[in-house]
């Protein structure tokens, strides 16, 4: 097949007079070398990670949009305080998009096997109609599987996975995840639902607890509710889980966790310390849905801890063994337990139009985007 000249890919940029501007640029039809292929990106999710790149520390609520079709630029101003904690960024067009999954439509000499198939794809710039990586950076999908159902098979899947193994790493017998109604959270349940790991779901609506106890969720607790303290430490000490994962980030959830666990602790007898419980407690922050200062109250002894978790970071610590077997996972169960459900397929243009940007930005339960760098404009 002919390929074009060239193809349209997105970009985010932070201007030096406070300005994020966001929009296509055309960039020559490269060529794959060796051990590379070049795929026809046909489905790529918009992600909270994705998200952090594209608008960063601007002011969404008051992005506009002009032009039409290739042309849309998306602008938003960003304030003092936002440029201070870009300035690294500033100037830099800045390619976007984590993950995907197309057609490979050219291949080196060594990555031949792969022409024609459809595969899923991480390593950045996703956002384009086309994209060359490495083919060891290729997960060839079933020849029942579409590019929709392979666009997200990297990011989600796999840190659903990975905090199952970090628990099994690190001497844990169950979890809490927080925002846990979030496709992610979905995919946790099902994973946790199959392996028998008894998992503490945190959600903020009865929406969210009752979408979740339909799906087979055992422990749901609303954080909106009077009641959550008292149901989250009666959770956490029914089901003994020492470690969590915040999707949050900010505020004091992280704090209200620990708290929780360790007044779970105290229920269990035992010899007292003024150090409170010997088990330690661990909260890993993996998100950063809430944008304002993390908050510790230190109410919890002194066996706990919280930190940072990024799944890259994670895969290269347990090596191509466990991320092999992760993967190999991810295609088998592509369509159950890894399934990923969207409300908006849209094409690139789309995706820099400022009402739409206001619809995937709100980051709403069941709303997630999907953008077809192949859909016309």
């Amino acid at each position: 097949m002919s390929l074009p000249e060239t193809y349209l890919q997105m970009i985010s940029t932070v201007s030096t007079d406070g300005e994020l501007q966001m929009r296509l640029v055309e960039k020559k039809m490269p060529t794959p070398g060796p051990d590379e292929v070049l795929v026809r990106i046909e489905a790529a999710p918009i992600n909270p990670s994705d998200q952090g790149v594209m608008f960063g520390w601007s002011s969404m609520d008051k992005a506009t949009s002009t032009g039409t079709g290739a042309d849309t630029v998306l602008k938003a101003p960003v304030s003092k305080h936002g440029m201070q904690v870009m300035k690294a960024r500033v100037g830099q067009d800045l390619p976007i998009g984590n993950e995907g999954s197309g057609t490979v439509v050219a291949a080196g000499e060594n990555a031949q096997e792969l022409m024609g198939k459809v595969v899923g794809l991480m390593g950045g710039e996703m956002y384009a109609q086309y994209r060359v990586v490495k083919a060891t950076m290729c997960l060839p999908l079933g020849s029942e599987h579409t590019a929709k159902d392979g666009a997200a098979c990297f990011v989600n899947p796999l840190t659903a996975s990975s905090m199952v193994e970090v628990m099994r790493l690190e001497g844990h017998t169950a979890l809490v995840h927080t925002a846990a109604a979030s496709n992610l959270g979905q995919m946790l349940n099902r994973i946790c639902q199959a392996d028998d790991v008894q998992l503490v779901n945190i959600v903020r609506s009865t929406t969210q607890e009752k979408l979740l106890r339909d799906m087979g969720a055992q422990y749901v607790v609303d954080s909106s509710k009077g009641s959550f303290m008292a149901d989250l430490t009666d959770a956490i000490h029914e089901t003994g889980a020492t470690l969590a994962f915040d999707a949050t980030g900010g505020g004091r959830l992280a704090s209200d966790i620990l708290s929780a666990m360790e007044a779970a602790a105290a229920r269990t007898p035992g010899a007292y310390s003024i150090y409170g419980s010997v088990k330690h407690k661990q909260v890993y922050l993996y998100g950063g849905l809430d944008t304002s200062e993390t908050t510790l109250t230190r109410g919890y002894g002194m066996a706990w801890g919280v930190g940072g978790w990024l799944l890259p970071n994670f895969l290269a610590r347990v090596g191509q063994e466990v991320a092999g077997r992760m993967r190999t996972r991810v295609v088998q169960e592509l369509t159950t337990t890894f399934a990923n459900d969207y409300s908006d397929e849209i094409s690139l243009a789309d995706a820099l139009q400022a009402g739409v940007v206001a619809r995937y930005n709100a980051k709403k339960t069941g709303a997630k985007f999907l953008i077809n760098p192949q859909l016309p404009m």
